[in-house]
């Protein structure tokens, strides 16, 4: 079962069982995924649609941050139960010692030297880590990795 399929029956499913929230949260999701669909005319494989789940999460976590810092916690805890909703269609995500090793073996493997060469090292780590790992995470990773820190 595809992910896309997997969201089409939890949908069923909080409909069934008058989850209101949760079936919100998947119905924005789906309202995204057909959105890309037909913006680009392309049929979702499970990595486009976890890039879109990805960055759905990253949207929640930046209205968190701005909504604890307005003092508008009721919105912050909202965002908080959308976000727990949508990790569940991502993969396991990796370690901070994983990502770290990951990145070391891939600068060694182009030669990168200094942070000149950090797009050139991003453009690889993004392919082959897309959905594994949190980008802002293997981005200082990448960082440490060609500063020598």
């Amino acid at each position: 079962m595809t992910i896309k399929e997997q969201i089409t029956e939890d949908m069923k499913t909080a409909m069934r069982a008058k989850d209101s929230e949760r079936l919100a949260t998947i119905r924005l999701l789906l309202a995204a995924m057909k959105q890309k669909e037909v913006d680009e005319r392309v049929e979702l494989d499970d990595t486009m649609v976890v890039a879109i789940v990805d960055k759905m999460v990253k949207q929640r976590k930046d209205s968190i941050a701005a909504f604890t810092t307005g003092g508008r916690t009721d919105l912050a805890d909202k965002e908080a139960a959308e976000i727990k909703v949508l990790e569940v269609y991502l993969p396991q995500r990796m370690g901070a010692d994983e990502v770290a090793a990951e990145v070391k073996a891939i600068v060694a493997e182009l030669g990168a030297k200094g942070p000149g060469d950090m797009g050139k090292v991003m453009g690889v780590v993004k392919t082959r880590l897309a959905g594994k790992a949190d980008m802002g995470q293997v981005s200082a990773a990448v960082k440490a990795a060609l500063t020598g820190a």
